[in-house]
C-alpha cells in the first residue's frame, strides 16, 4: 500500500520525517495531507552531522530544485519546482578538501564525487535540500537529498527517501518554499 494523499491540493510548505527513536531508519512524511512512508539514514538522525557518518541531520531544509533522469521518464515528470534532466556526466562531490564540496561536478572529476547518474532507480528523481549549503562547512555533510527509496527502504546514506509511485504523486505539491524537517 502506498502513502495517503489528497488527490489535488494546494502546495505543501512544511513536510515532517517522522521516526520512533533517533537511531530508527525508517519513518513516515507527514504534513499537508501527507502520510507516506519513508527511508532516512542508516544511522537514524543526528544534530551533528559529518561527512560519511550515515546519519540524516536534525533541522529544517528547504527543497532548492531537483533533477530527474530523462531517459527514465517519457515525459518530463509533473513538479511544483524545477527539475532539470540530470546528464551521464553529472557528479556531486563528496571531499571535504575540495573546492567544489557538496556541490554539482562534471565527471570525470579528480576528486571524491558521487555519481548522479546510476544504474539502479534511487536517483531516477533526485531533489536538493539546502542542507549545508551556504554557507558550506567543510566535513559537515555532502548530498543530502531526497530521492527515491530502494524497493526494500533500506536506509540511505542520510538522505530522505520514498517510493518512486509516492514521489510522483508528491512532486506537483512541492515547490521551493517546501521544507523538509528532520527530528
Amino acid at each position: 500500500m502506498h502513502g495517503k494523499l489528497k488527490p489535488k491540493g494546494p502546495a505543501i510548505t512544511r513536510l515532517h520525517v517522522r521516526v520512533r527513536s533517533p537511531h530508527a531508519t525508517r519513518g513516515q512524511l507527514v504534513g499537508g495531507g501527507v502520510e507516506m512512508k519513508a527511508a532516512i539514514g542508516r544511522s537514524g538522525l543526528t544534530a551533528l552531522k559529518r561527512e560519511g557518518d550515515g546519519a540524516s541531520p536534525r533541522g529544517r531544509f528547504r527543497i532548492v530544485g531537483g533533477f530527474y533522469r530523462p531517459d527514465r521518464f517519457r515525459t518530463r515528470p509533473s513538479a511544483g519546482l524545477p527539475l532539470v534532466p540530470l546528464r551521464p556526466d553529472d557528479g556531486w562531490c563528496d571531499d571535504p578538501a575540495d573546492r567544489n564540496y557538496n556541490r554539482l561536478v562534471r565527471c570525470p572529476y579528480p576528486r571524491s564525487h558521487e555519481a548522479m547518474w546510476r544504474s539502479d532507480h534511487v536517483y531516477d528523481v533526485v531533489l536538493i535540500l539546502d542542507f549545508n549549503l551556504r554557507p558550506r562547512i567543510r566535513s559537515g555533510g555532502s548530498a543530502i537529498f531526497f530521492h527515491l527509496a530502494r524497493p526494500d527502504f533500506r536506509p540511505t546514506a542520510g538522505c530522505l527517501a520514498l517510493s518512486r509511485v509516492d514521489m510522483l504523486k508528491l512532486l506537483p505539491r512541492l515547490s521551493t518554499r517546501t521544507y523538509i524537517v528532520f527530528g
